[in-house]
């Protein structure tokens, strides 16, 4: 039996990001023995024409669908990437009678809402790997799902959760774009994020891959697709238990030495740890600091304090690992007073770079949902296909704009909107240059500074 699974993700900023998900399930779905084909919309510049021939070449039985991201989750500058996968879909109905299944993170999010929009046939719900597998073993006798949307409880872990089948020439395509390859180490999210889907998607649980076998992903990464620079995709790289050491130290122990990046969380990190992930590459650091003052740092269920966030930043600039920000600002307990207190440690915070959203993209499932709800921003029946941003109640939009612009304006460290440099990084990379490329926003200055120290 010939499977067709295409990635359907178009965004290409600030840098394309290779399928993962949709390599992980091809590779379950290779090992119980199928014929498994992957198609990237984005490598083959969205074109419909381009994905009917291949539906016409592969002639596949089944066709998945992944979705990576819904919309681009900027208020101040909305892109809607569902009406690509509808043509998709339309596209596939003009070409074949397979039967279309949706996965994805994007999908799983609200999945019953979007496979009526894009109109496939099936839906699986969370992790797909075991689900399409068995969706496949069951269609190879003409057994159908009594329900459009499939949804799992399996949580995989360990050695289930298989190594990517790394496609080589849509791996060549993402390599022209910063050198840049994903890989995973765990799932699930023990945080509490008011905003975040993780918990809803992966479980509130961690689950690790086996060390060995990520770093076997990393071997093969450099080794048969020349990749130089690697991306941790995981929600937080440094969990509470330090699992993250176990792959770090097995880098270290096979020699294994490559510039990567991760998101952080500023706590539970030393010297020790940075050193140590600085002997196998670790360049640049990102971290999910999501709040600019305490009051609104508390509210969205965070852990910590910003001046955690200001010890942690120095910790890395210290040890010479360039640090990247992300701040929203209307979160709940906004106020004006608490808006200009953020605009002054974003400000001060020094040695880094700081991209800063207005407003939350409100998920659903979600604690921010619940509370939009409750102060009537969101009525209980709203479907949230259509971005819904949160900004709390007394914040005037356009104040907050305003004051954003002119808080920021002309501060080099300090991105606002957070897709302004877009094109500028797009084209550094299509000269060669790898990596996230942020860090080139450190004033000359603050580069002297942290090469001294280092």
């Amino acid at each position: 039996m010939k499977i067709l699974l295409i990635s359907s993700n178009i965004a290409s900023t600030p840098y394309p990001t290779y399928p993962l998900g949709l390599s992980m399930v091809a590779a379950a779905l290779k090992n119980a023995g199928y014929d498994v084909y992957q198609f990237d919309f984005l490598q083959n510049n969205c074109s419909l024409d381009k994905l009917g021939n291949e539906i016409k070449q592969v002639n596949p039985e089944i066709i998945g669908i992944s979705i990576r991201n819904i919309d681009n989750v900027n208020l101040l500058n909305e892109q809607r990437y569902i009406d690509a996968v509808v043509n998709i879909v339309k596209k596939i109905r003009q070409t074949t009678n397979a039967k279309i299944v949706m996965g994805g993170s994007g999908f799983s999010i609200m999945p019953e809402i979007i496979l009526r929009e894009v109109g496939a046939d099936y839906g699986i719900v969370g992790e797909g790997e075991e689900s399409m597998v068995e969706f496949v073993n069951n269609a190879r006798q003409g057994k159908y799902p009594e329900h459009k949307c499939i949804k799992t409880s399996l949580k995989l872990s360990g050695n289930k959760i298989p190594s990517a089948s790394y496609d080589s020439g849509i791996m060549k395509f993402y390599l022209k774009s910063g050198n840049i390859a994903s890989v995973q180490t765990k799932r699930g999210c023990t945080h509490k994020c008011v905003y975040c889907s993780y918990p809803v998607l992966e479980g509130s649980t961690i689950r690790c891959r086996d060390p060995i076998e990520v770093v076997n992903d990393i071997h093969t990464l450099i080794n048969e697709h020349k990749v130089k620079y690697i991306f941790f995709t995981d929600s937080v790289f440094n969990d509470d238990n330090g699992r993250y050491l176990d792959v770090v130290n097995e880098m270290k122990k096979r020699g294994i030495f490559i510039p990567w990046t991760a998101f952080f969380k500023p706590e539970g990190l030393d010297d020790k740890h940075v050193k140590l992930m600085k002997q196998t590459g670790l360049k640049a650091a990102e971290m999910g600091a999501d709040a600019a003052s305490n009051i609104t740092l508390k509210k969205l269920g965070k852990s910590f304090q910003f001046n955690d966030i200001i010890k942690c930043n120095d910790l890395f600039i210290r040890n010479g690992i360039a640090t990247a920000h992300y701040y929203m600002f209307g979160c709940p307990g906004e106020t004006q007073e608490t808006v200009m207190e953020g605009i002054h440690n974003i400000i001060n915070l020094k040695k880094t770079v700081s991209f800063i959203f207005m407003g939350i993209r409100i998920l659903p499932d979600t604690a921010l949902a619940k509370t939009a709800i409750k102060q009537g921003i969101i009525s209980p029946d709203r479907e949230l296909l259509e971005p819904v941003y949160y900004i709390a109640p007394g914040i005037d939009k356009q104040w907050l704009e305003n004051t954003l612009n002119n808080a920021f304006k002309g501060i080099r460290h300090c991105i606002f909107p957070p897709d302004v440099l877009d094109s500028s990084l797009q084209f550094l990379h299509k000269l060669g240059y790898s990596g996230s490329l942020w860090d080139m926003l450190l004033s000359r200055d603050d580069k002297t500074a942290k090469k001294k120290k280092t």
